[in-house]
């Protein structure tokens, strides 16, 4: 079975002042072993990673420019 990839970017939301959170959970919800999440933010959202951690993702964070980070989470269990 080929994982799957799911790409989410909430700049615009944090820019409106609405909280992603709940779109973000919905997101990787469904997401099975091997599977990927990816998430844009304006910033590095540092408390969302224990969170996923939690969830069994790994995550590899990179900063594309200035407000535009790409953050990469993998689920390993």
């Amino acid at each position: 079975m080929e994982n799957k990839t799911v790409e989410l970017d909430v700049r615009e939301d944090i820019k409106n002042k609405l909280e992603p959170f709940q779109k973000i959970m919905q997101a990787v919800k469904e997401l099975s072993t091997g599977d990927v999440f990816i998430l844009h933010a304006p910033f590095k959202p540092a408390p969302l990673f224990p969170i996923l951690k939690g969830k069994g993702f790994e995550y590899e964070a990179e900063e594309i420019e200035k407000k535009h980070w790409k953050i990469t989470f993998t689920k390993r269990s």
